[in-house]
C-alpha cells in the first residue's frame, strides 16, 4: 500500500512507512495525510505487523509540516484551515493511540508539524545532524492543545516554553538531553539501529508490549478520565495467553522465545 509520496514497507514484524517528498523537505499535503492513515489502518490490520517505524526519505528532513505549496487550495480561509487541522489531529491522535509501538526515525529536520508527529510516536531516535524546532510564534500560527500537551509530556513544561517562546532550534545533543529523543547516532547508522531496534521490541510478547503502551498511555491522562478496567483487561489478557506459557518454557529451556501474539 503505497504512493508516489507516501511509501509503506513490510519485513521482519515491521511496518515502515516513508514520507517521500524530498524536494519540499517532506512537506505534508492533504492527499498525503489519507494515504497515511491508510498505510497505518494495514499495519494495524496485519497481525504480522509488530511495530511501527515512521521516516522522511532524502536525508534532509523527517517531516517539515504543512506543503506551504497547497496553503491557497487546503488552508485558503478559515473554513479550510479548520477542516484541515481536524483531518491532520486524527492522524496524529491515531499514531498516539495506535496498538503497536511506533517509533519516529528522523534524519535532519524536524520542524513544526514533524516535531507533532514526532511527540506523536512512542519513540523518537535521530542522526548527529538532526535539528528540532516548533517555528510557530515566527509565523503567527495558532497551535493547538493536544500537540502541545504531547510535547509537554514529552520534554516538560520548562523546555516546551523554551522552544515555543522562542521559536529557536535545538540540535540533536539538547535534544537528547531533555528527552525528546532517546538515541542520537551518526547518520550512517541510523537506519541499522532502529531496525534492530525494531526487531528487538517485534520479537517481544505482543500482548504484554499492546498493554505497556495502552497503560502507559493512561498514566498521562487525568485520574478522572483514566479507564482502570481497560488496563486490567489487557494485563489480565496478558497472563491468559498461550505466549505467557511460552515465554515461561523457553525461560526454563534456555532458549529465546517464540511469540505469536496468542
Amino acid at each position: 500500500m503505497s504512493s508516489d509520496k507516501i511509501l509503506s514497507e513490510k519485513f521482519d514484524g515491521i511496518g515502515l512507512l516513508t514520507f517521500n517528498n524530498p524536494e519540499r523537505h517532506n512537506a505534508v499535503s492533504l492527499d498525503m495525510w489519507d494515504a497515511v492513515e491508510a498505510c497505518l489502518e494495514d499495519f494495524i490490520a496485519d497481525d504480522g505487523i509488530r511495530v511501527v517505524v515512521i521516516t522522511g526519505a532524502g536525508g534532509k528532513a523527517f517531516v517539515s509540516g504543512a506543503d506551504i505549496s497547497k496553503f491557497e487550495d487546503e488552508r485558503g480561509d478559515r473554513e479550510a484551515i479548520i477542516q484541515y487541522n481536524t483531518r491532520v489531529r486524527a492522524v496524529y491522535d491515531g499514531i498516539h493511540a495506535l496498538p503497536k509501538p511506533t517509533i519516529a526515525m528522523i534524519d535532519g529536520f524536524c520542524l513544526g508539524g514533524g516535531l507533532a508527529l514526532a511527540v506523536s510516536c512512542d519513540l523518537r531516535f535521530c542522526s548527529e545532524k538532526s535539528k528540532f524546532g516548533l517555528p510557530a510564534a515566527k509565523l503567527g500560527l495558532g497551535y493547538p492543545f493536544e500537540g502541545l500537551k504531547r510535547l509537554v509530556d514529552t520534554i516538560g513544561p520548562g523546555a516546551a516554553r523554551d522552544i515555543t517562546f522562542s521559536a529557536r532550534r535545538i540540535d540533536a545533543e539538547e535534544a537528547l538531553r531533555i528527552g525528546l529523543v532517546q538515541k542520537v547516532v551518526p547518520e550512517e547508522e541510523l537506519r541499522d539501529f532502529v531496525v534492530d531496534y525494531a526487531k528487538t521490541v517485534a520479537a517481544n510478547a505482543p500482548l504484554t508490549v499492546k498493554s505497556m503502551k495502552f497503560i502507559i498511555n493512561e498514566t498521562r491522562k487525568d485520574p478522572d478520565a483514566r479507564d482502570l478496567d481497560a488496563c486490567r483487561d489487557l494485563e489480565g489478557a496478558a497472563f491468559a495467553s498461550q505466549d505467557y506459557i511460552e515465554g515461561r518454557r523457553a525461560f526454563m529451556e534456555k532458549r529465546p522465545p517464540r511469540f505469536k501474539g496468542k
